[in-house]
């Protein structure tokens, strides 16, 4: 492997010399409309960086979030519900935990989703209300902290025409979906203010799998002088999503869903109130100092029944993200240096009750010796600084990265005070589940080599991430066994990555190449022990793995003056040898090896295809293929999960007259009838029975999707004042 890097740097020194420029060249793009975004974010994080657009977000439902980010080479939305439960998976990282999003690092504009305990809960996120993604692939602690995966960033902007418009959006369709969007929004000379409303509901496509989600946002930004400017971001989001559960993988293959009947008889589901609020600062101090700093608060209570627990929390979470930056010009040198801090903390209540697996009376729970009351306080920050050196006669610049990252947790036991509760001499609450955990500072680095040459981008880099467990794996519970797990590491990634992102045909065709390789070490891994008495869960460190892989993107747009107006195909693939390296677990006493073993989850390929046609009238049709390869579900590589395949059209008319922007639209999803799932447990969790279920001894393992065409209509009007 050293001598592929080797030969990729004597490449990049030959390419040097063609090129001889004063300064980068201004390029007008006659690609796809997201690639001058995508250039930029490519060039200023120095590793590999996609994004969707306006365009790419409206090719389908905007609320079937999964289907839009799949489309994009190296990530995977899997999701537990119909609208809910998304867990995004960058280059196969990311589908470790049953609930939420772990290993992956979010943000809204300048605000992190992601709590100060490293989760995030997708749930109360407007998608409708997105008119940017922007994924960053692998470790990118230096700039955004911990995560092995990489960072998805979501971005609301208000339109940048001056006037007042109004929007209304309607949509329904299959399962009983109807879906609206109200919108105004003005913008002036010194100022822009969008207000949004959103409102969906559907009975969903599984037994009790209905949705229910109602958002107001509001985004704006005012221009104070030349060099300032404050940005406001406010959101308020209501979600309910009911749960059918998780049925097993036959059963799946047979075609068959009648859902789970322990998550059904208990009326399951997730029910999130939220409030997001971000005040920021944008101040070109001097011509050459920039800075732009947000203070941010997230609040939600969660209220969450499962087939084993009913669960209750409220998580306040708050902190600032301050970046400045800091360009000179020396001659033939521009150096440009940001630096910035991050914090978070975060104050969480969380109840867990268990359930008895009563059938008579679901709902039952069992005394509270057997459930949990914790307050925690988790913080984490992260402090960076990056140099960018560009010698501007060959355009090859130097990027020099390093960032400080530290976690600390504290769980108090509410439910541990003497003599609050008792019930008799065998049967008390004798524990105190409280703890206290500080990570170390982890320094991460950021290496990269960057050269322009004419209209490509070469870039090789090396950099760093790590993940902390989440505050509760850093305990094991169960009975006569209340202890910190003292020894359990942070999982730490080192990754290379070439990334060749270009221009050809008169920057008509688009592509990006990329070739990685991740070295993941000290795998965090929930395994199951036995204290004599029952059988329990825990996380360990369980070894290494090696993910190497290859992902390529490719866009055409062509453009004519005759009836058909714009031709867009796309096609985006990834293909990967992910492998366990000395990665061993022991579970109920027994030791496994399965060093060798192809990681679970990830499949050797995975591929989209589109094709966008517009017309002179007005017309328009978009086709998306999305493919997922074979996956296993198994360390040991036993239980081999199919692929699938799904098919995607939309057809229909735009366009504008006097003051009115009109879209009018139907469209359809897996037009090719094929079986597929949404959501699947993966390695010790693929034997997830619950007790009073209909499927007693079985693995529980897959929540399936959509096994038939359904099809929605809808349109989008704007009326300018």
């Amino acid at each position: 492997m050293k001598n592929k890097y080797i030969m990729v740097v004597a490449l990049l020194a030959s390419l040097s010399a063609y090129a001889q420029q004063q300064d980068i060249e201004q390029v007008t793009i006659n690609a796809r409309t997201k690639v001058k975004k995508e250039r930029a974010e490519f060039k200023r994080h120095a590793q590999s960086t996609e994004t969707l657009s306006e365009d790419e977000l409206n090719r389908n439902n905007s609320a079937y979030i999964d289907q839009t980010l799949s489309t994009m080479a190296g990530v995977q939305v899997d999701k537990r519900t119909q609208l809910g439960g998304q867990r995004i998976v960058l280059r196969g990282y990311g589908n470790d935990q049953k609930f939420n999003n772990w290993g992956v690092k979010f943000y809204w504009n300048n605000m992190p989703i992601t709590n100060a305990e490293g989760i995030t809960v997708l749930d109360d996120v407007d998608f409708s209300y997105v008119n940017n993604i922007e994924v960053i692939k692998g470790p990118a602690a230096t700039m955004y902290g911990g995560g092995v995966g990489g960072v998805v960033r979501f971005y609301t902007r208000s339109d940048d025409k001056q006037g007042t418009t109004v929007t209304e959006k309607f949509l329904a369709g299959s399962f009983k979906h109807m879906q609206s969007i109200t919108q105004v929004n003005t913008t002036g000379d010194n100022y822009s203010l969008n207000l949004n409303y959103g409102h969906i509901q559907s009975d969903g496509y599984r037994p009790h799998g209905s949705s229910l989600k109602n958002f107001v946002n509001l985004n704006g930004e005012i221009k104070l002088n030349g060099q300032q400017k404050i940005t406001l971001f406010a959101s308020q989001g209501y979600s309910y999503e009911k749960v059918s559960g998780q049925i097993p993988y036959s059963v799946y293959e047979q075609g068959i869903d009648e859902g789970n009947i322990a998550y059904i008889r208990k009326d399951a589901g997730n029910k999130l109130n939220s409030t997001r609020v971000g005040l920021g600062h944008i101040w070109d101090i001097t011509k050459n100092f920039k800075n732009m700093t947000t203070l941010f608060y997230s609040g939600n209570s969660f209220d969450r029944i499962a087939a084993g627990a009913l669960e209750t929390s409220t998580n306040p979470n708050m902190g600032f993200r301050s970046t400045f930056q800091l360009n000179n010009d020396i001659g033939d040198f521009k150096n440009t240096i940001d630096f910035g801090a991050e914090m978070q903390v975060s104050r969480s209540q969380i109840s867990n009750y268990r359930f008895t697996g009563s059938v008579d009376i679901p709902l039952q729970v069992s005394q509270i010796n057997k459930g949990s009351y914790f307050r925690y306080e988790n913080s984490q920050g992260t402090y960076f600084l990056i140099d960018k050196i560009l010698y501007k006669p060959f355009n090859l610049t130097l990027l020099a990265g390093l960032s400080a990252n530290s976690t600390y947790y504290n769980r108090e036991d509410l439910l541990s005070f003497p003599g609050l509760l008792y019930y008799n001499n065998t049967d008390q609450y004798n524990k105190n589940l409280s703890f206290s955990k500080k990570y170390d500072i982890v320094i991460t680095p950021h290496i990269a080599l960057q050269k322009e040459w004419k209209n490509q981008i070469f870039n090789l880099s090396y950099s760093e991430g790590y993940n902390t467990p989440v505050a509760g794996n850093n305990f094991i519970s169960a009975t006569n066994i209340n202890i910190l797990n003292e020894n359990l590491q942070p999982e730490k990634a080192k990754m290379w990555d070439f990334s060749v992102q270009g221009l050809l045909l008169d920057t008509k065709f688009d592509y990006q190449i990329s070739l990685f390789q991740i070295n993941v070490k000290n795998k965090l891994t929930q395994l199951t022990g036995n204290n004599g008495a029952v059988n329990y869960s825990y996380w360990d460190n369980t070894g290494n793995q090696r993910n190497t892989g290859a992902e390529m993107s490719l866009g055409y747009r062509y453009s004519s003056q005759g009836f058909i107006q714009k031709i867009i195909p796309f096609f985006n693939i990834s293909y990967y040898d992910f492998k366990y390296a000395d990665f061993k677990t022991v579970s109920g006493g027994k030791l496994s090896d399965y060093t060798h073993k192809t990681v679970v989850g990830v499949p050797r390929n995975k591929y989209a295809v589109g094709l966008d046609i517009h017309t002179k009238v007005g017309l328009y049709l978009n086709n998306t293929y999305n493919y997922l390869g074979n996956v296993y579900s198994d360390f040991g590589n036993n239980n081999k999960i199919k692929g699938f395949g799904l098919f995607n059209a939309k057809l229909g008319y735009q366009k504008s007259f006097e003051k009115f922007d009109i879209d009018i639209f139907v469209m359809g999803n897996n037009l090719t009838g094929q079986k597929n799932y949404t959501f699947l447990f993966l390695g010790n969790n693929i034997n997830d029975s619950d007790a009073g279920s209909n499927y007693p001894g079985q693995f529980t393992d897959i929540n399936p999707g959509p096994k038939n065409a359904y099809y929605f209509t809808g349109f989008n009007m704007k009326y300018h004042f």
